[in-house]
């Protein structure tokens, strides 16, 4: 594998796969966080990078894999890298929310389609000249909510505290919950925001705690998701904890333990493939990817990982249309890939299927989440 010399702050993936350089005739890019604050995220996002189609019909594809250490600077320093210097036909990440956010201009400029695998749906809405070029890999921030918000109002959640990253992600959700609660009777008492890094969250809890909410719902992506629950734990707190699908990892678990009990989150199905009926399309897909990165790495993926995976799969259906417009390497070739990709149609993925449009660059229904709670130290099906 040939390394490239890149500025300082990134780091270039060691497990990054090639086609062959002299053969690669598509060019991906891939950001990462494998390191800093989100490398819960973009460890198992780098990790499936060499589970990605190498083969394209008669087409190879080069990925070239990029770490920005989580730091939103150094991933535009990547996507101006791969852009200007790899010429990428496409790229997939960053990892983190307010990384792709800072990305979009370039890509847009450049005429190049990026796969963010990112929580926020501010990635991609609202649609306009230049998000047309995101695509986003996960399920937008409002079918979460819905279904979080479903079961509130089923268990009798009448007053709701908030707590999230300062960031893109927790900005989206606090405004997308605002709007969830008002409609459903639910009174937000208190939103507190905190930083990614932040190693404590003590200020922000005792003001959750003094407006005494029915529930508590955690706004955050990976690691950082653990650090409010558990600090509102020790601090007595005995009402109703919500987390969203950033929550989706098996760490949260590890690092949270018995304090994470009861915790009740709607997310991928991933998360409880074995209780998932054989019928459910995204099953046997979901499982083959699984059963893949732990043949390679010797653990299971979080569904970070999976959002990665199924860009692979995005753009193994889009590239041999685009490429019956344009040649690789050429604007006619990134557009039609766009283009491509905005007609996904029931593209069966891990976490869901696929149906994209010019409004629509998620593409998530209700086949994309599943209720799901920690029963045991275990995800469960909630049912």
């Amino acid at each position: 594998m040939m390394l490239k010399k890149i500025p300082a702050a990134i780091a270039l993936a060691s497990l990054a796969t090639f086609a062959g350089s002299a053969l690669a005739q598509v060019k991906v890019g891939v950001i990462s966080s494998a390191t800093g604050p989100t490398a819960l995220v973009g460890i198992p996002q780098k990790n499936s990078v060499p589970l990605l189609p190498t083969k394209v019909g008669d087409l190879t594809v080069e990925y070239i894999a990029l770490d920005d250490a989580s730091d939103s600077t150094a991933s535009v320093k990547a996507v101006k890298k791969l852009l200007s210097e790899d010429k990428v036909d496409a790229i997939i990440g960053p990892s983190g929310s307010p990384n792709a956010m800072g990305a979009i201009q370039f890509v847009a400029e450049a005429g190049v389609p990026m796969l963010a695998p990112v929580g926020t749906a501010a990635v991609v809405l609202p649609m306009n000249e230049q998000k047309k070029w995101v695509f986003k890999t996960t399920q937008n921030d409002d079918i979460i909510a819905k279904a979080l918000t479903e079961h509130m109002v089923k268990a009798g959640v009448k007053t709701l505290g908030l707590i999230g990253t300062a960031d893109p992600y927790g900005e989206n959700w606090e405004k997308v919950m605002g709007g969830l609660a008002e409609a459903n009777g639910i009174k937000i008492v208190a939103s507190e925001k905190f930083q990614r890094s932040d190693s404590s969250v003590t200020g922000q809890a005792l003001k959750i705690l003094g407006a005494k909410p029915d529930a508590v719902l955690v706004t955050a992506p990976g690691g950082p998701s653990v650090l409010p629950q558990t600090t509102l734990f020790d601090m007595g707190y005995k009402g109703q904890m919500y987390q969203t699908h950033g929550a989706a990892l098996p760490d949260f678990l590890k690092l949270g333990g018995k304090k994470v009990e009861g915790t009740i989150l709607a997310a991928s199905l991933m998360l409880v493939l074995p209780e998932i009926a054989d019928s459910n399309p995204s099953k046997k897909v979901a499982a083959d990817y699984i059963a893949a990165y732990e043949k390679m790495h010797g653990n299971k993926p979080a569904t970070f990982g999976a959002n990665v995976y199924d860009a692979g799969l995005l753009l193994k259906q889009a590239i041999p249309l685009a490429a019956l417009k344009g040649k690789p390497g050429t604007p006619e070739f990134r557009s039609a890939l766009r283009d491509a990709l905005e007609q996904t149609k029931e593209l069966v993925g891990t976490q869901g299927v696929y149906n994209m449009s010019p409004a629509d660059h998620s593409g998530f229904d209700d086949r994309g989440r599943v209720m799901i709670t920690v029963k045991e130290g275990n995800w469960t099906l909630l049912k």
